[in-house]
């Protein structure tokens, strides 16, 4: 990518999915999302930010949750662009039985210390294009041909750079975490399941007035996050205040990109109707969730989220 062009991806994301576009000189261009049961970017709403400036588009699977890939696909190859997908929240996920991470040209992983794998740091990336793969193994080690292992094996003397690379390269320990920590992802998955579904269940009986999307959803979710959403006449931070006092942590995700001060520029991003994406920025809180949670946990969440709805919502206008 190159000053000029354009890349479509959802602005209720980390705002590392849209920095990566800037790295390249390249435009974001902000999509809404599905609906206030999905937080994937909405295909509809990327048909009609696509233009002739249009390279790629970025899809999030959020919360662990699959996006409509079969759609975007679609559209895709229909206007010869490139697919990334943000598998960020969503390694060990699929859709109709094809793993999330290999649907698009690239899939991106993240391994930080919060995620359903982790190394505490660190990444990786997966593409059946051999090309693109070994660009990516010259871009990850600034552009050098050989590496000091290779030359330590005597497979070469020196080196060359070929490409303006980055010291992107994960280090042996924190791979060496990673592959144990591959052999409990399956495993860990399934018990966020299960503490997702008790969710489910007893916010039903105990606090019915705060919304719990990804109820009905596509293909197999990795349950990275448990999000919920306020009703609209509720304080949030006076809500996320009283969970706090309770011993319960909080948090949001996300603060849409759009309207951060850096990306609310004039000429830095271009956006269509966003109008789904800045309601959940104002109503999303994610609560806990850990694959050792227990029913008890559950219980105690919601809880404490019964009474703090009911703090937030007399709340006095103004007052947080």
């Amino acid at each position: 990518w190159q000053p000029g062009d354009e890349i479509i991806l959802p602005s209720l994301t980390f705002v590392a999915t849209a920095n990566a576009i800037r790295y390249t000189g390249a435009t974001p261009v902000f999509a809404d999302i599905t609906s206030e049961e999905d937080f994937s970017i909405s295909p509809d709403a990327i048909a009609a930010q696509i233009t002739p400036r249009t390279r790629a588009i970025i899809v999030v699977h959020y919360g662990g949750y699959a996006c409509d890939m079969e759609s975007v696909l679609a559209l895709a190859r229909e206007h010869g662009l490139s697919v990334i997908e943000d598998v960020a929240h969503a390694p060990g996920g699929s859709l109709n039985g094809r793993m999330l991470g290999t649907w698009g040209d690239i899939g991106c992983f993240s391994f930080f210390s919060n995620k359903n794998m982790t190394t505490g740091e660190g990444g990786m990336i997966t593409t059946d294009d051999d090309d693109l793969a070994e660009t990516l193994r010259l871009l990850r080690s600034h552009g050098m041909t050989t590496l000091t292992w290779d030359r330590h094996r005597g497979h070469a003397a020196s080196y060359d750079v070929i490409a303006p690379g980055y010291n992107y390269r994960i280090d042996e320990m924190r791979s060496a975490i990673g592959r144990v920590q591959l052999g409990k992802l399956a495993g860990n998955n399934e018990r966020r399941h299960g503490v997702n579904t008790l969710y489910e269940n007893i916010f039903a009986e105990v606090c019915p007035d705060i919304g719990l999307p990804y109820q009905d959803h596509r293909g197999i979710s990795t349950y990275h996050i448990r999000p919920v959403l306020l009703p609209a006449d509720a304080d949030r931070s006076r809500f996320m205040e009283q969970m706090k006092a309770q011993g319960i942590q909080t948090s949001i995700h996300y603060p849409p990109v759009h309207t951060f001060t850096e990306y609310s520029r004039a000429g830095q991003v271009r956006s269509g109707e966003l109008t789904l994406t800045e309601t959940i920025g104002r109503r999303e809180v994610t609560l806990p969730l850990s694959p050792f949670m227990t029913e008890q946990d559950v219980v105690e969440v919601a809880g404490a989220a019964r009474e703090a709805l009911a703090t937030a919502k007399n709340t006095p206008a103004g007052v947080n």
